[in-house]
């Protein structure tokens, strides 16, 4: 897809338009079945236990993942503190979420396997169990991940999509008001808001998100599927009920009939279709830039590079 006025050539946590991106790496599926043969119970449990407490946890460490791949590749970069960190980077910004959790995982893994299991991993395995937990597909996740040793701010204020953006994918989590409001009003003078949004939608959105309202207020991304990851999203988006500009774009921009509309149409009707897309997209983002071998290091704590 070639970058125009409208659309972007990446895609988002959907990635449904990942599939032709070539990735070559060393990693394997069974790469700490002996140095941690316990570790996919381990991170299972703690993901388990983490969505049990907030169901909105699955979506935040989905996008934990997909935010680290983007930037750097796979490394676990995201998850460094610091000034400089991709944490406080415009797209990431009072955004992604879910630190503490993947420190209890780190935290679960290291008593059972110290010093074996990358930070870069643990966030590709609970990607996989997010999804997995709220009715999502099952996939072998790809291991042997090393973790970078630096941040890239820079990288990811150039490199990640912001929900103002025009091309997007969502089907679990949660959006702010800030994020969507400028399709409920017309700020720039008379008219009607986004024509492409239910008008029953709307209303309701509009009495959500005021005018001058709190703009941190949060609604679901995937209408009437709250929790669940399924093609419930695909649908919403044929009857205009997509949250973001950046979703209904899928189906309802000029540029869509040539590109993504076919595919929000197949994926509205075949939920294998898309499950079956989705994991071959989350596999191929997996292998951006894995660092192997002896490049990078095993973290002893996620936030910060070994002493």
């Amino acid at each position: 897809m070639k970058k125009s006025n409208s659309f972007y050539g990446y895609s988002l946590i959907l990635a449904f338009f990942m599939l032709s991106l070539a990735a070559r790496s060393q990693l394997s599926t069974d790469f700490y079945n002996t140095s941690c043969p316990k570790l996919l119970t381990i991170v299972r449990t703690q993901v388990q236990n983490a969505i049990k407490v907030e169901t909105r946890m699955a979506a935040s460490l989905l996008r934990l993942h997909f935010h680290d791949c983007f930037v750097n590749g796979c490394d676990g970069s995201v998850l460094l503190d610091g000034s400089d960190g991709e944490k406080f980077a415009l797209p990431n910004l009072n955004s992604i979420r879910g630190f503490e959790v993947v420190d209890n995982i780190k935290s679960s893994v290291e008593s059972a396997c110290p010093g074996v299991v990358s930070c870069a991993d643990l966030l590709a395995i609970a990607a996989r169990d997010s999804v997995l937990l709220n009715g999502g597909p099952i996939w072998k996740v790809m291991l042997g991940r090393r973790d970078g040793l630096v941040a890239n701010q820079t990288g990811a204020n150039n490199g990640l999509p912001s929900p103002f953006d025009n091309l997007g994918g969502h089907t679990i989590g949660l959006a702010r008001c800030a994020v969507f409001s400028n399709r409920l009003y017309n700020f720039s003078g008379p008219g009607i808001p986004d024509s492409t949004l239910d008008t029953n939608m709307l209303s309701d959105l509009q009495n959500l998100c005021p005018v001058n309202g709190d703009g941190n207020k949060t609604t679901f991304l995937d209408r009437n599927s709250t929790d669940l990851f399924d093609n419930h999203y695909f649908q919403n988006l044929l009857n205009q009920k997509g949250l973001l500009g950046s979703d209904q774009i899928l189906f309802s921009s000029d540029e869509a009939k040539t590109t993504t509309q076919s595919l929000v149409q197949s994926y509205s009707a075949n939920s294998s279709r898309f499950f079956a897309d989705f994991v071959n997209s989350m596999i191929k983002m997996g292998n951006i830039s894995p660092l192997t071998g002896s490049n990078g290091e095993i973290r002893k704590n996620c936030r910060v590079v070994n002493s």
